[in-house]
């Protein structure tokens, strides 16, 4: 057994908010040691071929449950309950909750995966695209005198929660209610963020709210199907078995959550990089077509996902460090898309860049189900705003960004424009 080597960096730095606006010179100390022990026996692993190993190898594993830390966690919950029994005190059982299926492994997580890959289809992402533009050109046209636009609040959150409460089945007028939700779940995918037993207490509520709220939702379907995701996973089975209720609660919910918190960022940050280059900002309006592979250097240069947490099933033997059985692996996606032993000048924002095997959607089994219509997305978003933009400039620079260093993108981007061409 290799000895691990101690990170000459905490990774708790790149928790602090005061790194979040720019991330990315923590990211290139931590690759001088590419796979680095942390205080709390965690992982961090941050070059890019280590990362895409990892995502590959199946001794690696995306339940939670299954780390040393959750273990000892529900034993130390399960021996209190035994001690409360025991001196008489009331005590309630743990409701059983299904984790997303990005949450689980082989064989549940394919068959999970199956079922939603069978409703997310090809051809209804692509027959979104004419609604996704009609979406985008409303929300820009409320602007067309000019001033000051919030990016976030006026297009890039209200453009993918529409397309995602039209897809799923979701009315439109709960926004309101699951927004407040998805903030506080979001949270937990920070590894090593402390929460108070306020917090702790916010997020079991919230937990709770909207698996109460999706369960109410489904009946609705199953007793009145229609043309949604949500009610043809109801219905599709699969050779290996149909969801269950509780399945499907924590599959509706995660497709909600997820199908719009990343895109905010994707758009945001790439409305971000052009406002702040106007060259690159001409070559977008000069050559249209740029734009998708804008997009996939954008998914690299700054991502929606920074980093994701794993748990190794056995001892990994990985360059040159081997990480125990039940570590928490705390892979940084973001840096891998920066290792300059994987891309040429990866500290610059190359629009046209050719070979961008990124890892912006991740990698392997649990390569994001919902890339297609980010992609879409972003494609007709930043499109309009590049050719429509009259002269912007960043009204704050860096813009306030929000307390999650995972899913990591501006709070609010506001921007001076003199109009909007038509």
């Amino acid at each position: 057994m290799f000895m691990a080597q101690q990170s000459k960096i905490d990774f708790k730095q790149i928790l602090d908010h005061s790194h979040i606006a720019n991330p990315y010179p923590l990211y290139e100390q931590f690759r001088e040691t590419p796979v680095a022990l942390q205080e709390d026996g965690s992982y961090v692993v941050s070059t890019y071929n280590e990362v895409v190993a990892l995502l590959h190898d199946p001794r690696v594993s995306s339940d939670m449950r299954k780390s040393a830390a959750q273990q000892r966690a529900m034993q130390q919950a399960e021996q209190k309950r035994a001690q409360m029994k025991a001196q008489g005190q009331p005590v309630t059982e743990p409701e059983e909750i299904v984790p997303p299926f990005i949450f689980q492994d082989p064989p549940n997580h394919d068959r999970l995966r199956r079922i939603v890959m069978s409703q997310f289809t090809p051809e209804r992402i692509e027959n979104m695209g004419s609604h996704i533009d009609q979406i985008v050109k409303e929300h820009l046209d409320k602007h067309a005198q000019g001033g000051q636009i919030d990016i976030v609040d006026d297009l890039a959150y209200p453009l993918p929660v529409t397309v995602i409460c039209q897809l799923l089945g979701v009315p439109r007028e709960d926004e309101v209610r699951f927004h407040a939700w998805a903030e506080l779940l979001a949270t937990v995918l920070d590894p090593g963020q402390v929460q108070s037993e306020e917090q702790q207490k916010q997020i079991m509520d919230a937990s709770m709210q909207i698996r109460e709220y999706m369960g109410q939702l489904l009946q609705k379907l199953k007793e009145h199907p229609d043309d949604s995701m949500l009610s043809g996973m109801m219905q599709a089975d699969d050779v290996d078995g149909a969801m269950s209720p509780r399945e499907l609660i924590s599959t509706a919910i995660l497709l909600l959550i997820a199908g719009h918190e990343t895109t905010v960022n994707l758009i945001t940050n790439g409305t971000l990089a052009m406002v702040r280059s106007p060259e690159l900002l001409e070559h977008l309006r000069q050559d249209p077509d740029l734009i998708i592979t804008y997009v996939e250097e954008l998914l690299r240069y700054d991502p929606p996902v920074h980093f994701r947490t794993r748990t190794a099933l056995a001892d990994i033997t990985i360059a040159g460090t081997t990480i125990p059985k039940g570590a928490t692996i705390i892979l940084v996606l973001a840096s891998g898309s920066h290792d300059d032993q994987r891309f040429e000048r990866p500290e610059e924002f190359i629009p046209n860049r050719q070979d961008n095997e990124h890892l912006g959607f991740g990698s392997g089994i649990h390569y994001c189900v919902g890339a297609p219509l980010a992609r879409i997305e972003a494609h007709i978003a930043l499109g309009e705003l590049s050719r429509r933009l009259i002269e912007p400039t960043l009204a704050v620079d860096p813009p306030p960004y929000r307390d999650n260093a995972a899913l990591r993108g501006p709070r609010h981007l506001s921007i001076n424009f003199k109009g909007l061409k038509a």
